[in-house]
């Protein structure tokens, strides 16, 4: 089972920035362990406001009680409150992971879908098997990384783009777009993530 984890640090004053490097020291290096073993799968930085630390991480573990388990294992644990999100599999999830491409930015975008009052239950699902087709086709062209079912009801999906205003392009291109509420979260690279840092 998947988790994305939004981890918020908050370093209590009086700590010297001497502990906090040692700390964020062995932080990485567990990281790498987390990764070697296959229970941290990526992390990002979401955008920040001044003073703000935080960090989004997604998380293999057999339930929840594993996930905390490994949570509790990380040094930054100590300064550190975790908000769980348990993920599911979509079933337009693309088959094969999409490669990253280094120069595109990362994005998350949470989907909420509303079906017009009245709707067709053909159209429906007519534009359900278009997207289907379309997340297929840019899944195909590197764009769609990951899609997830988020146990509160809206989608969670990981693209790759070159611009925001290809991700903009992207999301209007959708079947369902017409339907659909998107929050879109431009990421970028942690230091400690799994797919750019050597193994």
């Amino acid at each position: 089972m998947q988790f994305l984890v939004t981890m918020t640090t908050q370093v209590p004053e009086g700590v010297t920035d001497s502990e906090v490097d040692e700390v964020r020291g062995r932080e990485a290096a567990h990281s790498r362990e987390l990764a070697a073993a296959g229970q941290l799968l990526r992390l990002w930085r979401p955008p920040l406001q001044p003073g703000e630390w935080r960090t989004f991480g997604l998380f293999e573990a057999k339930d929840a009680q594993q996930l905390e388990e490994v949570l509790s294992s990380m040094p930054l644990r100590i300064w550190r409150h975790d908000d769980v999100m348990p993920l599911e599999p979509h079933p337009n999830d693309p088959s094969s992971p999409t490669p990253l491409d280094a120069g595109a930015t990362e994005y998350f975008t949470i989907f909420n879908l509303t079906i017009p009052e009245g709707t067709p239950p053909e159209l429906v699902d007519e534009k359900a098997a278009g997207e289907a087709t379309s997340t297929r086709r840019l899944a195909a062209e590197g764009k769609l990384v990951r899609l997830w079912k988020r146990a509160d009801g809206p989608t969670l999906g990981l693209w790759q783009a070159d611009s925001p205003e290809e991700m903009t392009t992207i999301l209007k291109s959708l079947p369902l777009a017409d339907w659909l509420e998107t929050d879109t979260i431009p990421l970028t690279v942690h230091p400690s993530d799994p797919a750019h840092t050597a193994a």
